[in-house]
């Protein structure tokens, strides 16, 4: 088995709501949209999957706990100033945001939460393992340090 994920599936509770945040709100582009479930392409063989809970529970035989889930999806960008625009556009589509400060790990991060509670980090890591997540285009030097 090749070592990657290529689905990341959310169980929402109202698709339409979840569109209006990542569609309409993060301007993310769908690859698919179906009756329950909205497929978003975001990276390189990775798909983000929104699925209502009934058409997730009626595929995986399970309906999904309640409450936070207990990871984290992650955001990375080139800046400090790209982390803190993201969040201030989370911001302004009402999420629940924590404002991103210097992390004792050397990177610079915040999270927001979606519509269902899913937790999202926006972070800027700096040396090898922030550049071996950013797109070429968005790479920067290995000794960009946080403010």
């Amino acid at each position: 088995m090749d070592q990657r994920v290529s689905f990341i599936t959310l169980a929402v509770q109202d698709l339409a709501r979840s569109r209006r945040f990542y569609v309409d709100g993060l301007h993310w582009t769908p690859m698919f949209e179906g009756d329950d479930v909205i497929m978003l392409p975001v990276g390189e063989h990775l798909m983000l999957s929104l699925w209502t809970v009934d058409g997730f529970t009626a595929e995986v035989g399970a309906a999904p706990a309640r409450g936070i889930a207990p990871f984290t999806l992650a955001h990375n960008c080139a800046t400090v100033d790209e982390v803190d625009q993201v969040l201030a556009l989370a911001t302004s589509l009402g999420a629940d945001v924590h404002p991103a400060v210097r992390r004792e790990w050397g990177g610079y991060s915040g999270y927001f939460c979606d519509p269902d509670g899913f937790r999202w980090e926006i972070a800027m890591n700096p040396g090898p393992t922030g550049d071996f997540v950013l797109p070429p285009a968005t790479a920067r030097s290995s000794a960009q340090s946080p403010r």
